[in-house]
């Protein structure tokens, strides 16, 4: 028997597709948990148990919690923190803040799911402005961190800092790495290169001692070559560069599908490759990397694609399950509070640091 039993919170109605995906792979999740799962399921109890009918699940690992009420995918976030109280998507949190779940995944609206998060759980730190939805990203050499993806159109110097603290804190807790490298995204490596937000983030980053392994500039082409752990960037354009890259995938596996089947010949030598073939598709499919946490919460939030499948959401049940078991928001905690500490202070001259 586990130690300790993770107890998950399941917006079952949020996403394109609501409960028809979130059920299959709420059950799907749970067989893989090896009895070390509950799952506490928000939303409408009849659809739940309609997609719930004929499936084994163990005794006791999943509790519905009914409600009548939907945060709309287009809804705006202000109308969500007025008229969302008693909806799945804010039960879900709710759980969380309450303790009797120890993280909630939702694939709804991701405007509503931060703001109500926000208010709900509050930030990990007081100086904290805004949560960050990073994604785990496949690289030639493993996996980077990009961050922000979609929870903040802009961000300022400051934001960028603490995107970057949270990034590295992220890589370290979950990834496994013990010194990740930072980059800031950008439109070239040049220092006078972007604007002024991202040029003030990258001086302070260098002449500020945040304890982390700064890198300094790197471009689109990086991401994919793995060049550093984390790269740091603002919402809208992580989240452009996430969905463009998720298209190119899925863009290029219908290409080879329809090139490895247009002969005879080629067929066979699909057939000789496909171990080779399906490795790869596994390493590109989007729904391999699904589940973004809002990191800088005072609990642990896990965002899902909207229009995820099974397979994508089951990963992102994952995802939260293994950011309960490694701690990451304690050591989250301590940087962005050391973070807060040195921007407070007047910055070292560089000779006296050097010295």
């Amino acid at each position: 028997m586990p130690d300790k039993v993770i107890v998950i919170s399941l917006d079952a109605m949020g996403g394109d597709h609501g409960p028809s995906v979130v059920v299959p792979a709420a059950v799907q999740r749970l067989e893989a948990s090896g009895g070390r799962l509950k799952l506490i399921l928000h939303g409408d109890r009849q659809a739940i148990e309609t997609h719930l009918s004929g499936k084994r699940v163990p005794e006791g690992a999943v509790e519905i919690r009914h409600t009548d009420l939907v945060v709309a995918m287009d809804e705006k976030p202000a109308q969500a923190l007025r008229r969302g109280k008693g909806s799945s998507l804010w039960n879900a949190i709710e759980s969380v803040k309450s303790g009797q779940a120890d993280a909630i995944v939702s694939a709804g609206n991701t405007g509503a799911l931060m703001a109500i998060s926000k208010l709900q759980l509050r930030m990990a730190v007081p100086d904290l402005e805004r949560p960050a939805i990073v994604a785990a990203w496949p690289t030639v050499k493993g996996h980077t961190a990009v961050l922000d993806v979609g929870a903040n159109v802009s961000s300022d110097a400051h934001q960028l800092i603490e995107f970057a603290i949270m990034g590295a804190a992220f890589h370290r807790a979950v990834l496994g790495s013990k010194n990740p490298s930072i980059g800031l995204l950008n439109v070239g490596s040049e220092d006078a290169k972007g604007h002024e937000e991202v040029r003030e983030a990258h001086t302070l980053l260098r002449e500020r001692d945040f304890g982390l392994n700064y890198f300094g500039f790197v471009e689109g082409t990086d991401i994919g070559k793995g060049t550093v752990d984390v790269i740091v960037t603002d919402g809208f354009t992580g989240n452009v560069a996430l969905k463009t890259a998720e298209g190119t995938a899925r863009f290029i596996s219908g290409l080879m599908k329809d090139a490895l089947m247009s002969s005879p010949l080629s067929r066979l030598g699909a057939l000789l490759a496909a171990p080779a073939l399906k490795k790869m598709r596994r390493r590109i499919d989007p729904s391999s990397i699904n589940g973004g946490p809002l990191l800088g919460l005072n609990g642990i939030v896990v965002k899902s694609h909207g229009g995820a499948d099974v397979r994508g959401f089951t990963n992102a049940i994952r995802v939260a399950e293994d950011l309960v078991s490694s701690g990451f928001a304690n050591e989250i905690a301590r940087n962005l509070e050391r973070m807060s500490s040195i921007m407070s202070s007047p910055a070292a001259p560089v000779e006296s640091r050097e010295s």
